[in-house]
């Protein structure tokens, strides 16, 4: 998977997490390919929210493709909760490992820290729907801040909360007043010229999250509470290290990037990869070189260093030496 997308920071200027700009449908939009109607924020593509109108809401609308297209949405995440209903047509949805060919009325819920795509590669005649809501979480471990205008009752709203952290199936079916509610929202951000649509879609919001809440109720859902652990965190972390290995790491950035301690972050690493944070980053940046120096053989040594996150050609090559019995040329020269 390879993650091109914008990277994020928080005020201390770690990386916090990744999120989809959605480049490819902001093209075929621009070029009038396709139909989308969406409020938004930030990379999103659509019609700038205020900064008082419908807070926490990242993005939401739909789009509605009419005629073949030549692009998909490649692996990513999203800054906060995501749930989608299909509503006509078929979709490739794919997450994790698993390919799901996504049918009318078929509902999607993600994580902002789980990777998805849609399309193989392209995405197919559709009419999507969609909310992104922030929910100030980039984390499984972390407590969910739903925005104030979120008017379900404490109960309720818990336990709502606990379904969506405690079960990470991706795919539901939606019932009909669902499907009504989300079709309502994309007509009334298409039809409200002026600006006059943030009471009526926070109404509809709620009454969403509503319907949603009663959907898990009605299923017999098992929760798992690990899926809320701190190590879990850890876990997502030293998947996605590949893809960020030019960072300037240390053991405390690593253990702020998944808001922990270094003694409990550390402890997390060495119980999932039998081995120490920076070992195991150093581990990665030697497996990434070593993939270079075969396949970008005109490369200079030093420039593989550099773009592994090594710091010096001359600890680049007492490590990769330590490590493959090998200097950095002796390696390319083999292979």
């Amino acid at each position: 998977m390879n993650l091109t997308i914008p990277k994020y920071h928080d005020p201390a200027g770690n990386l916090t997490y990744e999120a989809d700009s959605c480049i490819p449908l902001r093209a075929a939009w621009n070029k009038r390919e396709l139909e989308l109607t969406t409020l938004a924020r930030g990379t999103y593509p659509g019609k700038m929210l205020a900064k008082d109108e419908l807070t926490g809401v990242k993005s939401v609308g739909y789009w509605n493709i009419k005629k073949l297209q030549n692009w998909g949405l490649d692996w990513h995440t999203n800054e906060g909760i995501e749930i989608c209903l299909l509503e006509s047509g078929t979709l490739d949805f794919l997450i994790k490992d698993e390919k799901i060919k996504l049918q009318t009325n078929d509902i999607t819920i993600t994580r902002p820290w789980i990777l998805h795509k849609i399309g193989t590669p392209n995405v197919n005649l559709s009419k999507l729907h969609w909310l992104i809501i922030d929910v100030k979480i980039r984390h499984p471990h972390q407590n969910w801040e739903w925005p104030n205008w979120i008017v379900l009752n404490q109960n309720d709203l818990d336990e709502l909360t606990r379904y969506l952290r405690q079960n990470e199936q991706p795919v539901w079916k939606a019932n009909a007043g669902f499907r009504n509610c989300f079709v309502q929202i994309g007509n009334i951000i298409k039809q409200s010229d002026q600006k006059r649509y943030d009471s009526k879609l926070k109404i509809l919001i709620n009454q969403l999250l509503i319907l949603l809440f009663e959907i898990f109720k009605n299923e017999n859902i098992v929760l798992d509470q690990s899926l809320t652990e701190s190590k879990r965190s850890v876990e997502f972390f030293l998947t996605t290290l590949e893809t960020n290995l030019q960072k300037d790491w240390t053991v405390v950035k690593m253990a702020g990037y998944c808001l922990l301690g270094v003694t409990r972050f550390t402890h997390y690493c060495k119980e999932i990869s039998n081995c120490s944070p920076m070992e195991y980053l150093n581990r990665l940046r030697l497996r990434k070189a070593a993939k270079l120096l075969i396949e970008n053989h005109k490369t200079p040594v030093i420039d593989v260093a550099f773009m592994c996150g090594f710091s010096s050609n001359q600890y680049f090559n007492y490590a990769f030496k330590r490590h493959f019995n090998k200097t950095p040329n002796q390696f390319r020269k083999n292979h």
